[in-house]
Order: C-alpha cells, then sequence, then structure tokens
C-alpha cells in the first residue's frame, strides 16, 4: 500500500457552497498502540471496538473563496466557539492538504457536539478527527461526482466504497492515529501485523475473520473517575517511547497479544481474552510509569475499582474484565448475556468511586454514518 492512491485526479467540477454531516464513534483498544514514528504511524498494531453510542457529530459548512494560500475555518464545540482547537485542526489540514488539495479554495464552519462529556477520557480525538475526515471527503465527493448532493453526502458505502473507506481512515489517521479505527466496527485492526490479511500501518481495517457470537453486542460500561483534561498529553506520552527501555519488548508483546486474539475470537475464549485485555490495559500504564520522564495517570479510585473487579469475577464467574485508555477511566467490557448482573454490581459497588457517580453504558456498533440534511 502507497499513500500516492489517496492524491485525487483534477477535480471535474465545482461546487460553490454546502454543508455536509456525519456522525463517528470512539473506539477502545484491546490491544494498545503507544508510540509513533513520522507521519502518525504505529509502531505496534492494535485493534480495538469501534463504540455505539459514544460519538461525535459533526457539521461542515462550505464556501467558496479566492485561495489566497491559507486555510480559512472556524470551529465550534456545542455552540461556542473553539479556538483553542484551531491549532489542532491546522496541523491536520497541513498533514492532508496533498490529499485533499482543495482547502485553501473554502472557508470552513465546523460545528460539532458530544454525546459523552468532554475530556472524559473518552477517545473525542478519535471521534471528532473521524467525522471531520468524513465529512472533508464528502465535500471531495462533489468535486468527483455531480450526482452527489450537499444536502445528501456519501457514505462508505457508495459508489467507491472500498477506496472511500481507506481514504477516510487514512486521512482520520493524520488527524489522531487511533481515529483510523473509528470508520467501521464493530472491530477494527490497524498497523501492519503478518497474520492479519490486509493489515497496514495507513488506515484501519475491519477485522477480517470469524469472531465467535459471545462478542456480538459486546458491553461497554465506562466508569468516569475523572473528567479533567488529562495532565499529559497522549502526543507528549506516545513520543516518550522514543528511546524507552522497554519499547521493543512491548512492541513484540503488542504483536504477539494480537496474534492470540485470533484464536480467541474464533473460539469465544471469554478467560483468554480476559487475560490479554487487562495486561494490555496494565502495560500501557506501566509504560507510562517508566518512561523519562515518567508519569501516572491512573487515580486511587482506578485502582479500587481494579480491586473490586477481580473480586467480583472471583466471586460470581463473571467474564468481566477491565481495560483503560491513557486516563484514570475504567472501561468495563463483558458479554450482553451479563449485562443485568453487571450492572448491579456498577450500581452497587462501583459508583461510589466514579466522579459525581457517574458512569456511561454503550456496546460495540457498525462505525460512522452520515447525517442527512433537510432541504430547506
Amino acid at each position: 500500500m502507497d499513500a500516492q492512491q489517496f492524491i485525487p485526479n483534477p477535480y471535474i467540477y465545482s461546487v460553490e457552497k454546502g454543508k455536509v454531516s456525519w456522525q463517528s464513534p470512539s473506539n477502545i483498544a484491546l490491544v494498545k498502540y503507544w508510540g509513533k514514528k513520522q507521519d502518525q504511524i504505529p509502531t505496534n498494531p492494535s485493534i480495538s471496538f469501534t463504540l455505539n453510542d459514544c460519538k461525535t457529530m459533526t457539521s461542515l459548512t462550505f464556501t467558496k473563496k479566492e485561495n489566497d494560500g491559507n486555510f480559512s475555518f472556524e470551529v465550534y464545540l456545542d455552540g461556542e466557539k473553539k479556538d483553542s482547537f484551531k491549532p489542532k485542526i491546522e496541523t491536520f489540514f497541513k498533514r492532508v492538504e496533498s490529499y485533499l488539495p482543495f482547502l485553501k479554495d473554502y472557508h470552513f464552519k465546523i460545528e460539532t457536539h458530544n454525546t459523552f462529556p468532554h475530556s472524559s477520557g473518552i477517545a473525542s480525538s478519535a471521534s471528532g478527527m473521524s467525522a471531520l475526515a468524513l465529512c472533508l471527503l464528502s465535500v471531495e465527493q462533489q468535486l468527483i461526482d455531480k450526482a452527489v448532493r450537499s444536502v445528501a453526502p456519501v457514505s462508505t458505502k457508495a459508489s467507491g466504497v472500498e477506496t472511500s473507506g481507506k481514504k477516510a481512515s487514512f486521512l482520520a489517521r493524520l488527524g489522531s492515529g487511533s481515529a483510523c479505527r473509528s470508520i467501521e466496527g464493530s472491530l477494527v485492526e490497524w498497523g501492519t501485523h503478518p497474520e492479519i490479511e490486509g493489515s497496514t500501518d495507513l488506515f484501519g481495517v475491519k477485522y477480517p475473520y470469524e469472531v465467535h457470537e459471545v462478542f456480538q453486542n459486546y458491553q461497554d460500561t465506562i466508569l468516569l473517575v475523572d473528567v479533567g483534561e488529562k495532565k499529559v498529553s497522549s502526543t507528549v506520552g506516545h513520543n516518550l517511547m522514543h528511546g524507552h527501555s522497554y519499547a521493543e519488548s512491548r512492541f513484540k508483546q503488542a504483536g504477539e497479544n494480537l496474534s492470540a486474539l485470533k484464536d480467541v475470537f474464533k473460539r469465544g475464549d471469554l478467560d483468554r481474552f480476559v487475560e490479554i485485555v487487562e495486561s494490555e490495559a496494565l502495560t500501557l500504564h506501566a509504560m507510562m510509569m517508566t518512561s523519562l520522564p515518567y508519569f501516572i495517570l491512573i487515580k486511587p479510585n482506578t485502582l479500587q475499582i481494579i480491586e473490586k473487579i477481580w473480586a467480583f469475577r472471583k466471586s460470581t464467574g463473571s467474564k468481566a474484565c477491565f481495560t483503560l485508555d491513557a486516563g484514570a477511566n475504567v472501561h468495563l467490557l463483558y458479554p450482553e448475556t451479563e449485562k443485568d448482573k453487571v450492572l448491579q454490581f456498577v450500581q452497587g459497588e462501583l459508583v461510589e468511586h466514579c466522579k459525581d457517580g457517574k458512569y456511561i453504558c454503550d456496546s460495540v456498533g457498525l462505525g460512522a454514518q452520515p447525517i442527512i440534511e433537510n432541504e430547506e
């Protein structure tokens, strides 16, 4: 695979203005990606569950302007202008300009809304950047295909599905690495792995092999331990893997765990699934604690929740397990058949460790979807 495939031919049509909208979910990694090379290339492969309800809705209004060599855009979150978001989006635009050469021809109004609290530890960069990438790809489709209307953005199931789906994931990756895993569902792999057909560092791919029915509609209850801004950004954390004493061993471990999950997914081996997923979560934070400079993102309540999950599993035979992103919040994963008893456990024992008693119930989903705007 070569990134050159995503550079378009000269556009055929001109579009003066329009509006496109997409909703895209967050995702939760089972095998973690930690450490990256230039151009958002991962140092190890990863795989994630795509979530269903934790998502970002983004509308992109675009108006033709004179190409003065500058990007022109404004950003709103929940109706409030957010100039603090602009540097990251400008960096994204610079990275994708050669693949979307119309960017300096338009002024963009980006309006976004999350279904989950901002800075809650849920990967808003993944959902947000994937939604924005899809909106921009919908604009490009209008410049390529006159039949595409601004009120009806193309979906990844429209003509050119394979190319556009790959390009959407490719573009999203250049905004936020994990965003490339939010385009499709319910299991998406990212990063070259010799045992995953079609795998590549350039974009996420839908997991191509058999998945046992026990993983259908898998549940994710997100326990909100800390809803503030992280003290260390993920970008800084990724960069600290350069020269890390345990980096090469970690990258090897991630590949081996992904190999092991192939058999787990096929046979529905939940005991092994629990073991791999929890080990991955703890290893991620071990890398943070042993980097230079070192840092700790988990909180005392994170550890209290983990201890209680272990005790619950031992006493009940439950297959519930935890995973963590680069933060303090706990993702409690479990089969749908255990939903009632696990939620009783959450309400009875875990909410006391959550900030203001808050948690979010979610499940695996199918990926991004277009939002059809009403014609005026």
